[in-house]
């Protein structure tokens, strides 16, 4: 290795280069031996930097959303977010709404140099579809306003009178509003296509049209529809109601859209209480609203449902004809009822709030991860999305006095209309503040993946289906003991690995996979008596998952024993599993630590017989999981009294026989196998 000096920056600090020689010497290498020279304070690469990518869209300032100002912690930051990409345009985002504008120029058509495919109109009735007729091939959006004479009679009786919303069109702004054209806005997404699915009109949409859009949308046959030839990867759901439980009808379809990769990403909901349906279905990113100070904003839903929370924006000053300061601005159209101009929502008299608003900002960065890492499932992508959320700040800035801690609510008559603090327990607002740039690194963290088999009591454990994401490699495997049962895996730093398995309790191997740019995953699995079992993928890409968390495993050892009233004492063990909290909770016959009767148990697992043999000589050592009190192991303990185990034992029977008896019967034993020899040999043979 030859170091060249190029330049000083300062007395200390010089740039050097340096000749890798025919060797051709990692880099890693070399700094490393830099930096082990004592006369080297430290050694860092000389890299490129690049301006950040910041679209010429004259709206662009206004979208305070999408940008990493300190003083809107809300922020996004999806600046940062496209230093990494802006989107692929493999990946599809399939908006589930009232239609769009095709014509609108931040937007366009795909064969009009947009990115708006064809997409599908799934409203049944003509009168909710207001085009004249029902599912069509037209996703364009007629208007779905409601008159005071509509409200008054069937179909639309009660419903609220309003003019068009064009809502479909404010989410596809968001989702892949044109980028970079000089006009208008930017769209968080720049190379994605998008998908508009037709499914609320009129005074909204029925159920059974959405888990039908759903479906197709998502690539699924339905019947009398052509199938949809470009599936989409991800799901905007701007939309839901206050009905109480998720319907079974869409967990169905939320459990085949999952099984194949789809993220579904929806509103929590305007009312301030319990999360709307979809957005409480298992399966679903749920997204609350937040005001730019990173506070729940008063009109968001909140609940433990909601996977984490992005702007929805808020106008802070309320005086007449002010401002509405942080409206999430968009692409929209002027018409009160058919279509007019096209245009943007505003900061005035057309602002723009609402957890509608919040979904699509995390639907397009499902898209950017996606694009940087198609291996991802929904499971992982959820998961991620959480791994890059935001703290949520626990003040609200400039606010005097300062606004609540935010709770769940009791029912749904518990609103919180107001602002209030985010909790830090994911109970509330899910898990922080959805963040551009951190969930696409998170995205960009490899995949591990484990696929066990086991045979003559060992365990084959393979991560040759783990993967990096695009333009990466796996450079490195490891498998290494994490909690229970001491095992020690033989080939730990290979992409297969075997261990033998515990003749008793549970062992957990975990693995960890680091890329070539030093990113990891880990992924466990758990040993036991009876095999391997992990809830990691097989391999990277398999999109088959659970949003279910893998239940807590728990073994108490020894299986069985026995131990002598009045005297002898048993120590127990249990190993837990899929859960950081190893914590157990002892039992005796049911009764926790035990007592006089049947005998204690210490939280350490020693149990002291009582000091007479009970009515039962058998009793049930149980741990409980403290970390799911359902979860439970047991042990049978057989007490005896030192005269029973001096004549029965433990130990097959034998301990109460005298030396010579013993040896009396080994020279019986040997006697009867010498005359079964003899006879053996004179016995003539037969043929089998």
């Amino acid at each position: 290795m030859s170091v060249n000096l190029v330049r000083s920056i300062t007395e200390r600090m010089h740039v050097l280069e340096i000749g890798r020689g025919q060797a051709a010497e990692p880099l890693a290498a070399m700094l490393a031996r830099l930096r082990g020279d004592p006369e080297v304070e430290y050694a860092s690469v000389d890299e490129r930097r690049f301006a950040h990518q910041v679209p010429n869209d004259p709206l662009f300032m206004q979208q305070w959303y999408l940008q990493n100002d300190p003083s809107t912690p809300a922020a996004l930051d999806a600046v940062s977010a496209w230093d990494t990409t802006t989107g692929s345009a493999s990946v599809v985002i399939a908006d589930l709404d009232t239609g769009v504008r095709f014509d609108h120029p931040d937007l366009l058509r795909a064969s009009q140099g947009g990115r708006l495919l064809a997409g599908y109109d799934f409203i049944s009735s003509a009168a909710v579809a207001n085009d004249g007729d029902g599912w069509d091939a037209d996703a364009s959006d007629p208007g779905d306003w409601v008159t005071s004479a509509d409200a008054s009679a069937a179909p639309f009786k009660g419903c609220t009178v309003t003019n068009s919303s064009w809502h479909g069109t404010r989410t596809a702004g968001l989702l892949g509003a044109l980028t970079s054209n000089a006009t208008g806005i930017a769209g968080i997404t720049w190379g994605t296509q998008i998908l508009p699915v037709r499914v609320l009109g009129k005074c909204g949409g029925y159920d059974s049209d959405i888990q039908q859009a759903m479906l197709w949308a998502a690539g699924i046959h339905v019947s009398g529809v052509p199938d949809n030839p470009n599936p989409a990867r991800v799901l905007n759901m701007s939309f839901g109601s206050s009905s109480g439980a998720c319907p079974q009808s869409y967990l169905d379809v939320i459990q085949q859209l999952t099984a194949l990769g789809v993220v579904m990403v929806v509103s929590a909901g305007n009312e301030g209480g319990p999360v709307d349906t979809p957005a409480n279905c298992a399966g679903v990113v749920g997204v609350a609203g937040l005001r730019h100070a990173g506070t729940k904003v008063g009109f968001s839903s909140l609940g433990p449902e909601v996977a984490l929370s992005a702007p929805a924006g808020n106008c802070v000053n309320t005086a007449p004809g002010s401002a509405c300061l942080y409206s999430i601005l968009t692409t929209t159209n002027s018409g009160t009822t058919v279509p007019a101009t096209n245009t943007y929502t505003d900061e005035y008299a057309n602002a723009n709030l609402g957890t509608s608003f919040s979904a699509p900002l995390v639907s397009g960065i499902a898209a950017l991860m996606a694009s940087v890492n198609p291996n991802l499932n929904s499971c992982q992508m959820t998961s991620r999305l959480q791994e890059g959320a935001q703290p949520f700040p626990q003040t609200s800035a400039g606010e005097s006095p300062q606004p609540p801690m935010c709770h769940v609510p009791s029912g749904s008559s518990d609103l919180q209309t107001a602002e209030c603090v985010c909790t830090l327990d994911g109970k509330t607002c899910g898990a922080g503040m959805a963040n551009a740039r951190a969930a696409v690194a998170a995205a960009l963290r490899p995949i591990a993946a484990i696929s066990p088999s086991t045979a003559q009591g060992t365990a084959t454990l393979a991560a040759t289906g783990s993967a990096a994401a695009l333009g990466h490699s796996i450079t490195s495997f490891q498998w290494r003991a994490i909690s229970g049962v001491t095992v020690t895996p033989q080939g730990a730093n290979s992409a297969t690995a075997s261990v033998v398995l515990p003749s008793c309790g549970l062992a957990t191997v975990e693995l960890t996979v680091t890329d070539d740019a030093g990113r990891t995953d880990t992924a466990d699995v758990v040993l036991s008596p009876n095999g391997a079992t992990s809830t990691a993928p097989t391999a990277a890409g398999n999109r088959t998952c659970s949003a279910v968390a893998p239940a807590v495993q728990v073994a108490v050892c020894p299986a069985t024993a026995q131990v002598i009233v009045g005297t002898g004492t048993e120590t127990y063990t249990a190993t837990v599993a899929n859960t950081a909290d190893s914590a157990v909770t002892w039992q005796v016959n049911g009764i926790t630590g035990g007592n006089a009767t049947v005998g204690t148990i210490s939280s350490t697992g020693v149990f002291t017989p009582p000091a007479t043999l009970p009515s039962s000589a058998s009793e049930t050592i149980t741990a409980v999981s403290a970390a799911d009190a359902t979860v439970m192991a047991s042990s049978v303990v057989t007490l005896a009294t030192a005269a029973a185990a001096s004549t029965g034992g433990s130990h097959g029977g034998g301990g109460g026989f005298e030396l010579g008896s013993l040896l009396l019967l080994a020279l019986i034993l040997v006697s009867r196998r010498a005359a079964v020899g003899i006879e053996a040999v004179q016995r003539p043979s037969t043929s089998r």
